[in-house]
């Protein structure tokens, strides 16, 4: 009787750690899969503090970005649901094995600001994360061990549907927000948001400091500058970076600034403050950007000149680089510095695309879905293009349920109407038949 209860609190003990770890995995997959390029600039951010970003190449770190997101999501689904039990006992063990000392010497050194394990989705400090971890590797060595424990939903013979389905799934969905924008934003940059309302500090709040820094180069020397001491144009731009001095409330939006290129001027608060449509052009690295839809930029620029629209094109590159790209892809819009962290932030792609009215972002695009002169066809206040956007977090989670959830419900119905039936049916001896478990007991006999 003792032996019984304590088998019991075991496989309650050993089935609450699988929900909970199949339930952090297939989240924390679930958000890297949604947002690839913020993967890719977490890792890009590991390996510059470690000193060894230049052994990996950008292809290689992106393709395990992907691949870290479809193993977290695999293990979970595969844990939470009690599919390859032994496998997924293994891979979350590993796991946790690895990011648990990682993430202690990230508390202990602090060399990036976050873990990034849930993305933009929920932003921890390094501490709370090794606590995290702590908790979870508990749990993974106790599913590990006692894997044998774990309440099976689906049979072994379609259990290969769920677990194939479930890696094309994560892989599709991260390569189509690889080519297009995440599907769902987490970051403060929405549909939705007005850019100037959410770098306000509510009154009472105590502001943090913070310092652009800008580095120039002139004679081969390279020196740092701040907007209060920006030196003439015979100085050549080389980067900007915005840096925290002083803590206090931090808004939303922190980070973001334009300095016009021809005149050395912050202009961020006079384009917020527009009225009307704004476009801004984002490309971070402007040397680095996707140039094979350059004439469809430059007709959105033309489109934008003749409605009396704005235009600003927003990098951190050197001036040498942006002069380049005006050469190559012949740009006549106004060039403004900013930093690259707000830039990468802002949007998914290298260039991207907003649309704003009096400050409010209306519209997102990658550069491979840009408004083309079928979309533009008049004025945007008399096209769909000029309204705003409507965006449901509630209708989009849907949709990618609908499409991950319900051919496994499929599956799991024929699993429970045919398959388990067919099962049971052979344990059910037929009136002057003997079943399938006396007949194997005379074989052995």
């Amino acid at each position: 009787m003792e032996s019984e209860r304590i088998h019991k609190v075991k496989k309650v003990w050993v089935n609450v750690c699988r929900f909970l770890l199949g339930g952090t995995f297939i989240f924390s997959g679930f958000v890297k899969a949604v947002d690839p390029y913020g993967t890719f600039y977490k890792l890009q951010d590991y390996l510059t503090a470690f000193g060894i970003i230049g052994w990996f190449p950008s292809a290689l770190l992106f393709f395990v970005g992907i691949l870290l997101a479809a193993v977290e999501f695999c293990v979970g689904v595969y844990m939470f649901l009690g599919i390859r039990k032994t496998v997924s006992a293994w891979l979350a063990l590993l796991l946790m094995l690895f990011m648990t000392p990682l993430t202690l010497y990230l508390a202990i050194a602090d060399p990036v600001s976050d873990c990034g394990c849930f993305g933009d989705a929920v932003v921890l400090t390094n501490w709370q994360t090794f606590g995290k971890n702590v908790v979870l590797l508990l749990a993974a060595v106790s599913v590990f061990r006692w894997h044998r424990e774990v309440v099976r939903f689906i049979s072994r013979k379609t259990e290969w549907v769920f677990s194939m389905y479930t890696i094309v799934f994560v892989f599709a969905l991260g390569v189509y927000c690889q080519h297009n924008l995440p599907v769902i934003d987490f970051r403060p940059y929405r549909i939705g948001v007005n850019i100037k309302q959410a770098m306000e500090v509510p009154e009472g709040e105590k502001l943090p400091v913070y310092d652009t820094r800008f580095i120039l180069e002139k004679n081969g020397e390279r020196r740092e500058f701040s907007l209060d001491n920006y030196p003439d144009s015979t100085w050549t731009f080389v980067e900007a970076r915005t840096v925290l001095k002083e803590k206090g409330y931090e808004p939303p939006i922190h980070d973001f600034s334009m300095q016009s290129l021809e005149t050395g001027e912050d202009i961020t608060d006079s384009v917020l403050s527009r009225k009307g449509y704004t476009f801004l052009l984002v490309a971070h690295r402007i040397e680095e950007a996707d140039d094979s839809n350059i004439d469809l930029i430059n007709e959105i620029y033309d489109y934008s000149v003749e409605h009396g629209y704005g235009f600003y094109a927003l990098t951190s590159s050197e001036e040498d680089a942006i002069q380049l790209w005006a050469d190559r892809t012949g740009a006549e819009y106004p060039f403004c510095l900013s930093d690259d962290i707000a830039l990468k932030t802002m949007i998914r792609s290298n260039p991207g695309m907003f649309l704003l009215k009096d400050g409010t972002i209306l519209h997102k695009w990658s550069d491979g879905n840009l408004p083309d002169e079928y979309v533009l066809v008049d004025a945007l206040e008399k096209i769909p293009l000029g309204q705003p956007e409507t965006v449901s977090l509630w209708q989009t989670m849907g949709r990618i349920l609908l499409w991950f959830v319900v051919p496994l419900c499929l599956v799991l119905a024929l699993d429970i109407l045919i398959v388990r039936r067919r099962e049971k049916m052979k344990l059910v001896p037929i009136e002057g038949e003997t079943s399938m478990e006396e007949r194997t007991e005379e074989e052995k006999k």
